[in-house]
């Protein structure tokens, strides 16, 4: 006798969604109350990287039957919760933020999330053999925003749960090493004699490292103007997120093979999702929300994109990661490397050319 417990009858959804929900909610609670440990804020370890690495072993450890009654629940949470974690996550940014830097930091984070995204599409599958879906996953994470984008990225590329896990584990090994390299890069560049200012560190370190938390730690690093700059120019950066999700699913849609005759054409895959994203922003960018309510919101979708990633974790399996190798990081290897090389050559030639 199977010791999988099937889920309840169609006519009960949320009743069988219940169980794999509350699953996803406590993996969620668990990962914010230890993100608020002084160690992991101090490395830019936050809640969402908690959530799926804790889902992760709640997934691959606990019994068969308490999976097979979370299913439901589960892939609910990793698909429509995701989905209303993004677009709650214009609460956090402003229309404003771009006046804030100026043109130079607009151009700069377009360049570089243009190019960062080229590179892993054409480097993915050519150099590194990966499939196109990978590849665009972990190039969304280092061009935009980390795990953010990965999560964001995923419906609109009909992403598996592995691929979307390996390219989050991807943001994290690099991101990391990106908030203690920055600093040091600022000390060795003054140290050889370069003048670099707080300002144009931090639209540097904006546009180039991965995660929010991880930009703010490596712009703290070096003093409080810079980190404000880095955050703002990052804000900005996640912005083009939207726009970004929406390029990309016309960009899909355009290269999807000629049906057969008398087959219906492919549709274009319009993510309401980044609609939504732009709407929250734009009234958010309004200031008619009360202040009170925007907080509540951005802790109302701290606490969804947790339970989405708890989700995400708790229902990928390590076997379908290890299949993947050590490609996937290369690939993310390159583009750290690009973000740092590339990124530094793309600050200097818009600073030089507008001042």
């Amino acid at each position: 006798m199977s010791s999988v417990v099937p889920a309840l009858p169609a006519r009960h959804p949320w009743l069988a969604r219940l169980p794999g929900l509350a699953l996803a909610a406590a993996i969620a609670a668990a990962a914010t109350l230890a993100a608020g440990h002084p160690w992991l804020q101090g490395h830019g370890i936050g809640a969402l990287t908690l959530a799926i690495v804790i889902g992760m072993a709640v997934g691959n450890l606990a019994p068969a039957r308490w999976l097979g009654a979370s299913a439901s629940g589960l892939a609910y949470a990793k698909q429509t919760l995701l989905r209303l974690g993004i677009v709650l996550y214009g609460l956090r940014i402003s229309f404003h933020d771009v006046a804030a830097i100026g043109v130079a930091g607009v151009l700069i984070d377009a360049l570089a999330l243009a190019s960062t995204f080229a590179l892993a599409w054409r480097l993915g599958p050519r150099l590194f053999g990966l499939d196109p879906t990978t590849s665009m996953l972990v190039g969304a994470g280092g061009a935009i925003c980390g795990a953010a984008a990965v999560m964001a990225t995923a419906p609109v590329a009909r992403a598996r749960d592995e691929q979307v896990a390996v390219a989050v584990a991807t943001v994290v090994v690099f991101g990391t090493v990106a908030m203690f390299l920055y600093p040091l890069l600022y000390t060795l560049a003054g140290s050889l004699g370069a003048d670099v200012s707080p300002l144009h560190y931090g639209v540097y370190a904006g546009s180039t490292v991965h995660e929010v938390a991880q930009v703010v730690v490596a712009g703290r690093a070096v003093g409080e103007q810079a980190a404000d700059v880095a955050v703002v120019t990052k804000m900005v950066r996640v912005m083009m997120l939207a726009p970004f999700l929406l390029l990309l699913s016309a960009w899909l849609a355009r290269k999807a093979p000629e049906p057969a005759a008398g087959a219906s054409p492919a549709r274009l895959h319009v993510p309401w999702f980044a609609l939504g994203f732009i709407a929250v922003a734009g009234i958010h960018s309004l200031g008619v929300l009360p202040g009170r309510a925007v907080s509540i919101g951005v802790e109302l979708d701290a606490i969804i994109l947790a339970t989405a990633m708890a989700a995400l974790g708790a229902s990928t399996r390590i076997a379908a990661i290890r299949r993947a190798g050590l490609r996937p990081l290369a690939l993310a290897g390159t583009l750290f490397a690009w973000l740092i090389v590339g990124g530094l050559a793309i600050n200097a030639a818009v600073w030089g050319l507008l001042g």
